[in-house]
């Protein structure tokens, strides 16, 4: 028992360091696209929750979310980080999110529908989470907490977060549904059973 969760631990010390890599280093985790940017961490996360349980996916996701809002004050990814990613809401809450909701999904639908799909679902899921809480938090923080965005009206912002959902979020979603399945069908087979 000892031996399984030091092993345990050991994997997701892994799954944190692909994290901190993929924030680290140029093109891994944030893809710059014109004035966009396309996130690939989110599944890093699905695959962390799939694999090792929710509880685990949900730390690899907050290390994610802890490393987004130390660089909204450092070194932002984005010229709106400066200004919503340093609200701990926006930035590390959604990221947690991933890890539970994908590995709740994937443990909802597996052994109901063939395993991939189960996959690729919960990849698209953990995808669109991270897309829809992130925008949703800026819209309500900036809408309903009276907090200014660099004195621009939210109603001037929504066509860029609206955009974003088409530019960003669909394309991260269908790239999460083909590379979760491909990355976590062979870890899958060194574990017997579904982590909870």
């Amino acid at each position: 028992m000892r031996r399984n969760r030091a092993y345990e631990i050991s994997i997701l010390a892994l799954f944190i360091a692909i994290v901190v890599v993929q924030n680290v280093v140029p093109i891994l985790g944030y893809i710059p696209i014109g004035p966009l940017t396309l996130v690939t961490i989110h599944i890093t996360v699905s695959i962390a929750a799939i694999t090792l349980g929710t509880r685990d996916g949900a730390i690899v996701g907050g290390v994610w979310g802890l490393i987004t809002w130390v660089r909204a004050f450092t070194w932002p990814t984005s010229p709106m980080a400066v200004y919503v990613m340093v609200n701990p809401v926006i930035s590390v809450l959604p990221r947690i999110l991933v890890g539970v909701i994908a590995g709740l999904l994937f443990q909802a639908l597996y052994k109901r529908i063939h395993t991939t799909v189960a996959l690729s679902l919960a990849g698209i899921a953990g995808a669109l989470i991270n897309t829809i809480f992130v925008l949703g938090f800026i819209y309500i923080f900036y809408q309903f907490g009276g907090i200014p965005l660099n004195k621009l009206h939210i109603d001037a912002l929504m066509p860029y977060l609206i955009g974003v959902v088409g530019t960003n979020g669909i394309p991260e979603a269908i790239l999460a549904g083909i590379l979760v399945p491909l990355i976590a069908t062979p870890l899958l087979r060194f574990r017997k059973t579904v982590k909870k």
